[in-house]
């Protein structure tokens, strides 16, 4: 099934924008780990060096848990969508949600020092640290769009056992 989660979308030519990866999922907090392992085996698909992968996955995961907790509300019943896309030198990951949207200038900063021991709110934070880009659009019927960008260096492909044995 995993398999048939990760290969959705055309994966023919890697400077397309349509879609890599294309998830959506039910509010509910274990479907986090599914979409981290979906966008975490299409990346080394892509031949993405570890350190960038992890980076990108931080971000999403942050991006899907803030959709389902605080967009959603947690109701199983509203959906989180995901898409993963190469666009040129570009990782592209758009998470959208069902809820009523906020305004991102009223997060509270997590490195203010009144803030520094609350348990939450550093989501944004990690999303903007380990991404090129974030920008945040709102659906006209609601919802809530982050959009994350990543320049990536691809890792040449791995020779084959038969050009190894050639040389």
């Amino acid at each position: 099934m995993l398999g048939d989660l990760v290969n959705s979308g055309r994966s023919e030519a890697m400077t397309t924008s349509e879609p890599k990866v294309c998830l959506e999922i039910g509010s509910r907090t274990e479907n986090v780990e599914l979409v981290q392992i979906a966008v975490k085996a299409s990346l080394q698909q892509l031949r993405i060096d570890t350190e960038t992968s992890q980076a990108i996955g931080t971000a999403v995961r942050e991006a899907v848990a803030n959709a389902i907790q605080h967009g959603n509300g947690m109701d199983p019943d509203k959906q989180v969508r995901v898409e993963c896309s190469f666009d040129g030198d570009e990782v592209v990951i758009q998470v959208r949600d069902q809820g009523n949207g906020f305004d991102p200038k009223q997060v509270p900063d997590p490195l203010d020092p009144d803030n520094l021991m609350r348990p939450n709110g550093r989501g944004i934070f990690f999303m903007k640290k380990f991404m090129d880009d974030i920008q945040f659009s709102f659906e006209p019927a609601g919802g809530t769009v982050v959009t994350m960008r990543k320049r990536v260096t691809l890792q040449p492909p791995a020779a084959s056992q038969e050009e190894e044995d050639e040389r």
